[in-house]
């Protein structure tokens, strides 16, 4: 089995249409790119309304069962996924009713089909690779309040620890020998 070679690019749009080229792994995509790069999946192009439009207009690049298309594993760095619009919903009141709780549900949001592509971000200077997180962001008292985009810029990025992982910890009923702190034993 082939491994995914995902494109190095600055951006999606430039992985999408011209990458600088492909690798699997981060020292490859190093070497190409010649910087620092971090791995990451954006969404790029157009908003469809539904999936059969947003599979007509990347045939061949995507895997399309009606259609028989497959794409040769090194290329699966592209997926589709549904979205909702974003607008945020009412919140629903308790109605207490009937011996009800919750009243009937609306309407679900209405939603998209967009792009998603993987690939190897090379870090520059209108981008870095590392932004704040929401919970260091939120801290800050400078009084400055964050723009629409960079909050949903730290939303979407993964969550990182605040300190380095620690050892498991040890059960109830486990103890530690004293002449070796790292072997753990039961205590009965």
């Amino acid at each position: 089995m082939s491994a995914i070679l995902y494109p190095i690019a600055t951006n999606p749009e430039q992985a999408l249409s011209r990458p600088l080229g492909r690798a699997a792994r981060e020292r490859d995509a190093l070497r190409v790119a010649g910087a620092d790069v971090a791995f990451t999946t954006e969404a790029v192009g157009p908003a469809f309304a539904d999936e059969a439009a947003a599979l007509a207009a990347y045939v061949g690049r995507l895997a399309d069962p009606a259609r028989g298309i497959s794409p040769a594993a090194e290329d699966l760095y592209l997926r589709l996924a549904e979205q909702a619009d974003g607008r945020a919903r009412r919140p629903v009141a308790p109605v207490f009713a009937e011996g009800r709780r919750w009243p009937a549900p609306g309407e679900p949001p209405r939603t998209a089909w967009r792009l998603w592509i993987s690939y190897w971000r090379i870090g520059s200077a209108e981008r870095p690779l590392e932004a704040p997180q929401a919970r260091k962001a939120r801290r800050a008292r400078d009084g400055a309040e964050l723009d629409p985009q960079a909050l949903q810029a730290m939303a979407r990025q993964p969550l990182r620890p605040i300190t380095p992982q620690r050892g498991l910890d040890i059960g109830l009923f486990e103890t530690r020998l004293p002449e070796s702190p790292d072997i753990v034993v039961p205590d009965e």
